[in-house]
């Protein structure tokens, strides 16, 4: 299993993660740290008016046909999770870092997921996107290409590009980019769980139980999920 990395690679996730062998005995159901997750050195702080719910966060790219792969089931994750979760989106970035970062061919995905998130059009357009570059292979690397697919998903294109060239989404993506960093994410799908444990189908992937397809490693990392956010739930209490 390949998950996109920098730059433009296509590989696991990078032995920096620090992961190990998998543990005699270990599976997904049952996870352990430095092989079905890591534990991160310098976590992050995550919204302190949550009360009871633990903050999840997924660092994606529509532009990676893994996180096209890992929606539809991801979603049914977090419908089961109810009021035990708060859940957020990262749209990343994996440009040339020495480029001019508003020039990537990203950078336009980006505004897109969060103008549509300020429109309150997520629900609706979310996989619509996905599938539009995945399926349709529509060219949305380009603002004129974002509001074009806007439109003809019958968005007010004036409305649309209002807010896609506003203060407040420009705002946005530098703040994911910031996170991005901050966490260092090198591969999506990645999985951030009170943001200080780290999943990710190929860090589950190093566990022999895990599987090897990609619906079977998809599972396998949503079970390590129910543990993280179970083991963070029980702390609150």
């Amino acid at each position: 299993m390949r998950f996109f990395q920098k730059v433009f690679a296509v590989a696991g996730l990078s032995l920096s993660l620090g992961l190990v062998a998998a543990s005699a005995g270990a599976s997904p159901a049952n996870p352990v740290a430095g092989t079905d997750y890591k534990v991160l050195d310098n976590p992050q702080p995550t919204d302190s008016g949550l009360g009871k719910k633990v903050e999840v966060t997924e660092f994606f790219g529509y532009f990676c046909p893994h996180c096209n792969a890992l929606e539809p089931t991801l979603e049914e994750w977090i419908a089961k999770q109810g009021d035990k979760i708060s859940f957020k989106r990262v749209p990343v970035d994996f440009g040339d870092p020495s480029a001019d970062p508003k020039k990537s061919p990203y950078v336009a995905q980006k505004k897109l997921y969060y103008t549509l998130e300020a429109m309150g059009k997520i629900p609706e357009m979310h996989k619509k996107v996905f599938n539009a570059i995945h399926v349709q292979r529509q060219n949305l690397n380009s603002d004129a290409g974002v509001a074009d697919f806007a439109a003809k998903q019958g968005l007010d294109k004036a409305k649309f590009l209002e807010i896609y060239n506003s203060f407040s989404v420009q705002t946005k993506v530098t703040r994911a980019t910031q996170l991005q960093n901050a966490y260092k994410v090198d591969g999506v799908p990645m999985l951030v769980v009170d943001g200080r444990y780290v999943t990710s189908p190929s860090i589950v992937g190093v566990n022999p139980n895990a599987g090897k397809t990609e619906p079977e490693l998809f599972k396998s990392t949503l079970q390590v999920m129910d543990g993280l956010v179970a083991k963070v739930a029980a702390g609150k209490k």
